[in-house]
């Protein structure tokens, strides 16, 4: 099992940046995949990007391609979402997920431990 701390979340004007951060514990870091979900007041959760457990493959939501950057560093079992130009309608509790395997995927099935979820509001 693991157990993942996000922070970082906060109030932003449209266009501005913020950078979340998870840092999990448990299962041996570099073994899984991390992912970042998100879920809007009266919507489902989403995929936002993952990584894979090297760092070395990433994919992302197609809305959030070119703004946000995911990263990771196993030795800090650490993973970071750098969020840039941001608009109001990435307004949402932000999640951090760990991976079933090491691959990187969009399936939120295939992630088996969640965060508690950090804020991330943007005023227009």
């Amino acid at each position: 099992q693991v157990q993942l701390v996000e922070s970082g979340g906060g109030l932003v004007q449209a266009g501005g940046s913020l950078r979340l951060s998870c840092t999990a514990s448990g299962r041996p870091f570099s073994n899984y995949a991390m992912g970042w979900f998100r879920q809007a007041p009266g919507k489902e959760r989403e995929f936002v990007a993952a990584i894979s457990w090297s760092g070395i493959s990433t994919v992302y939501e197609d809305s959030v391609k070119g703004r946000f950057t995911i990263s990771r560093d196993n030795a800090k079992s650490s993973v970071w979402m750098e969020m840039n130009s941001l608009k109001p309608e990435d307004t949402a509790v932000y999640y951090c997920a760990a991976g079933r395997w090491a691959l990187a995927t969009m399936v939120p099935t295939d992630y088996v431990s969640w965060g508690q979820g950090t804020q991330v509001t943007v005023s227009s």
